[in-house]
């Protein structure tokens, strides 16, 4: 079978490394528009199990990738100057560039030579291939140019947002939110490496007008965040990487496949970074999507088992991101709250913890909330 998988992310690198581990004569070429060592944005995120997904199936990709993390166990929230940790709340973290460059070696091991700084313009340059993999992104030329047939919708966030780094390194997983004259921001901020963070601000769309963001620079943009965030950054400073402000694209397919050609990670569906499951999602398309090929001999059958297995299980998380994402929408009204409320605000936020859960997870949260909470029927 000849395979063309289109973007050098994580799916699709993935992909064509599992299928050609699995598959020795096959032959997939893999495009990347982009050059090898070429990435936006910082480190990424997973939860608390962060690649154990892999373990049964892929071990060896698992070990290469673990030992590059940073892990912790809490979650921090900074709101007018005081701080709550959420215990229970485990998370991994890796370089976006490092966890590349591992699976861009995953992919040379296993035979494939990608093809880098290689720029597809029209599907039909892609003619002789079964099979079309559409790993390409948020912009997929795929999706894009198939539409109606994938039955695609692409909406956007009101809030702004700006992807940047720091080389302040932070304990745990936080959210700092801070009120100003002009409005009000929130950071994401946690460490990837040893010597570096991501430090993602958000704003919404009311202080983002108020601060004239649509006609700063890059440069400007990053001062007054870095002056926003001064206390927090503690005498670091930003670092920029194509740090432009963004809103969140949300993207849904409801056909997954159109012919030969499939779509898979961020150019089939987007969960909002504040669940931090993309790449994971991205990585586990790639893993079904192989499932249902090995499953069925005949493509269409096997994309369509790839839908019908996959597509429930993602539907739910990608609603469960919506909610969450919602939540900050609207966190400017949330911080009104005091500090304990809005963190249980924000923890329950998704709609997937409920009071047991979170008694079980997060043991001494739970316990200071209800303390507090004695003392204010109390008072």
């Amino acid at each position: 079978m000849r395979i063309a998988v289109l973007g050098g992310g994580p799916g699709g690198l993935y992909f064509a490394y599992l299928w050609k581990k699995r598959h020795p004569e096959a032959r997939i070429d893999l495009f990347e528009q982009n050059a090898a060592g070429a990435t936006w944005g910082f480190g990424v995120v997973f939860s608390e199990q962060a690649l154990e997904f892999l373990r049964a199936d892929d071990p060896e990709t698992v070990d290469a990738i673990t030992p590059r993390m940073e892990s912790w166990k809490n979650i921090t929230l900074n709101l007018r100057g005081q701080s709550v940790e959420i215990d229970g709340v485990g998370f991994s973290s890796i370089g976006r560039l490092e966890l590349l460059t591992i699976l861009q070696q995953r992919v040379r091991d296993a035979g494939i030579t990608p093809q880098y700084d290689t720029l597809i313009q029209s599907v039909d340059e892609l003619r002789g291939y079964d099979l079309i993999v559409a790993a390409d992104g948020l912009n997929s030329l795929v999706r894009r140019s198939f539409e109606q047939e994938f039955g695609a919708s692409v909406s956007h966030s009101t809030n702004k947002f700006a992807w940047y780094g720091t080389t302040r390194r932070f304990a745990t997983l936080s959210q700092t939110f801070v009120a100003t004259e002009l409005g009000t921001f929130n950071a994401h901020h946690y460490r990837y490496s040893p010597s570096m963070s991501t430090f993602l601000v958000e704003c919404d769309a009311a202080t983002w007008e108020n601060y004239g963001f649509e006609h700063k620079t890059i440069e400007q943009s990053q001062a007054i965040c870095e002056q926003v965030f001064a206390a927090t950054l503690d005498g670091h400073k930003l670092v920029s990487n194509k740090s432009i402000w963004r809103n969140f694209p949300w993207i849904w397919n409801e056909n997954w496949s159109s012919g030969n050609m499939v779509l898979i990670g961020d150019a089939l569906h987007s969960a909002h970074f504040s669940i931090g499951s993309g790449t994971r999602l991205a990585i586990e398309d790639a893993i079904a999507l192989t499932k249902a090929l090995e499953a069925e001999a005949d493509i269409p059958a096997a994309l369509a088992l790839y839908q019908a297995e996959r597509k429930p299980i993602v539907k739910k998380l990608v609603t469960a991101a919506r909610t969450s994402a919602d939540w900050y929408e609207h966190f400017p009204e949330h911080m009104k709250l005091d500090l304990l409320d809005f963190a249980y605000s924000y923890i329950t936020r998704s709609g997937r913890i409920d009071d047991a859960r979170l008694r079980a997870m997060s043991p001494a949260f739970m316990a200071r909330l209800e303390a507090a909470k004695k003392i204010g029927s109390r008072s």
